[in-house]
């Protein structure tokens, strides 16, 4: 992939997000989460190879679904109310709606699929913007709909998230998809703890991502993939391997 292109491409993403998380009308947030989407699906299939072609396959499908969703929320919401805007979602289903489509934009149980197998598709660099920067958009509207979102089905898939991410990753030796589950596992903690207060989801997440990021970096760094590499870390980067 030429360095045009991949200009172009983070450039969309980036300006994806930040569309979404500026704005107070249904479509224009829309509009930014279905750029988001596009942006990245020929960063994850850029190596073509053919577990790459399956995760943004897999990543599409979902992510499609699930802006679908709120497309369709959004649109029972103006029906009932006669107004596009994010601060007022007034109607019960489309709440629900909204809150599951968003569930699984995020990657929260029982939506939780697809993560694991598009984190393990793809490069540890577009691993890390998987699990950081795409979960800005999708968490942005579930901040600002906090206090409007079905707060039973954030807490049920909230802890449901918990529960599995915590046992998924117990049986893996792929570190990928050890990263999926925790990933998981943080997204419900941040689930349950929105419906409480949105400031401290806002804090959990922030923390998520500054954990996060120099975790998948010194894995970059270290080219380890599996478990069985951590074991032998030491001898390329002692001092990269306490920290790991």
């Amino acid at each position: 992939m030429s360095p045009m292109i991949t200009s172009i491409l983070i450039l969309s993403l980036a300006t994806g997000t930040i569309i979404t998380m500026a704005s107070f009308h249904w479509l224009l947030a829309w509009m930014g989460l279905e750029l988001n989407t596009l942006a990245i699906l020929p960063i994850i299939s850029k190596s073509h190879h053919p577990r790459a072609t399956e995760a943004s396959t897999k990543y599409f499908l979902t992510q499609a679904g699930a802006s679908a969703l709120i497309l369709f929320s959004s649109v029972m919401n103006a029906q009932a109310t006669g107004q596009w805007s994010i601060l007022q979602l007034e109607d019960p289903l489309a709440q629900t709606l909204l809150t599951v489509a968003l569930a699984m934009k995020l990657g929260l149980a029982p939506t939780h699929f697809w993560l694991p197998e598009v984190l393990q598709g793809s490069s540890f660099k577009t691993g890390l913007v998987i699990i950081t920067w795409q979960k800005l958009a999708p968490m942005a509207l579930l901040l600002l709909t906090w206090n409007q979102a079905s707060m039973l089905t954030l807490t049920m898939m909230g802890s449901l998230s918990v529960v599995v991410g915590g046992l998924g990753g117990l049986n893996q030796t792929q570190l990928r998809k050890v990263i999926a589950f925790s990933s998981i596992a943080h997204l419900g903690w941040m689930a349950t703890i929105i419906t409480k207060s949105n400031k401290l989801a806002l804090l959990n997440l922030t923390l998520y991502i500054l954990i996060s990021t120099p975790m998948m970096l010194s894995l970059i760094f270290s080219s380890t993939k599996t478990t069985q590499d951590l074991t032998t870390t030491w001898t390329t980067s002692p001092m990269l391997a306490p920290l790991t």
